[in-house]
C-alpha cells in the first residue's frame, strides 16, 4: 500500500490539482518489504516429490527402473534404464489389450491398475527383466499405485 501511496505522491506532486496529505505517504528513509506466501499446486508438489525420489532411485541394466504416471483418465507405466536412457518396455491404459477389455469411463480403477501391473510383469519376464526399481512418481503408494506394483509383484518382478 505504501509503495503505490508513494507512485501517487511522485507522480502528482507538480501537478495542483491532486496532491496527497502528508499524513498518508510513508516517509522514504522506510523500505517496507511485502512477503507473499506462495501458491503451489497439488502438480507442484509431486513434481518436488518425484524429484526428491529420482534423486534415490536409479535404473541400471541389471535393475532397471519401473517409472508410474497416473491421470485422471490413464496409467503408464514404463520400464526404463536410466545408463542409457532408454526404454525398455512399457505399458499404458491407452493400448488396445488392456482398453478393450475393461471399460471404464470415468478412469482406470483399481482392477485396471492392477492388470496393468499384471502385463507389465509379462512383458519384463519377457525380456529377461526379473529385477526393478519401483518409482512411483510422487504419487502417494496407496490405491493404484499399490494395487499396480502389487500385481507386479505376484506375477514375477522383484523390487
Amino acid at each position: 500500500m505504501s509503495v503505490s501511496l508513494s507512485f501517487f505522491h511522485c507522480a502528482f506532486a507538480s501537478s495542483q490539482q491532486f496532491s496527497l496529505p502528508s499524513k498518508l505517504v510513508a516517509p522514504k528513509t522506510l523500505s517496507s518489504h511485502l512477503i507473499e506466501a506462495k501458491a503451489r499446486t497439488r502438480r507442484e508438489d509431486r513434481l518436488a516429490r518425484h524429484s526428491r525420489i529420482r534423486k534415490k532411485v536409479e535404473g541400471t541394466p541389471e535393475r532397471p527402473r519401473l517409472s508410474v504416471f497416473r491421470s485422471n483418465k490413464h496409467l503408464c507405466v514404463q520400464v526404463i534404464d536410466d545408463s542409457k536412457m532408454h526404454t525398455l518396455t512399457a505399458v499404458s491404459t491407452m493400448q488396445k489389450p488392456i482398453s478393450e477389455e475393461f471399460d471404464y469411463t470415468s478412469g482406470p480403477t483399481i482392477e485396471v491398475a492392477k492388470k496393468v501391473g499384471e502385463v507389465i510383469a509379462k512383458s519384463c519376464l519377457e525380456k529377461g527383466i526379473t529385477k526393478v526399481a519401483f518409482d512411483r512418481g510422487g504419487y502417494p503408494y496407496h490405491g493404484r499405485i499399490e494395487a499396480l506394483a502389487e500385481a507386479a509383484r505376484e506375477h514375477g518382478l522383484q523390487f
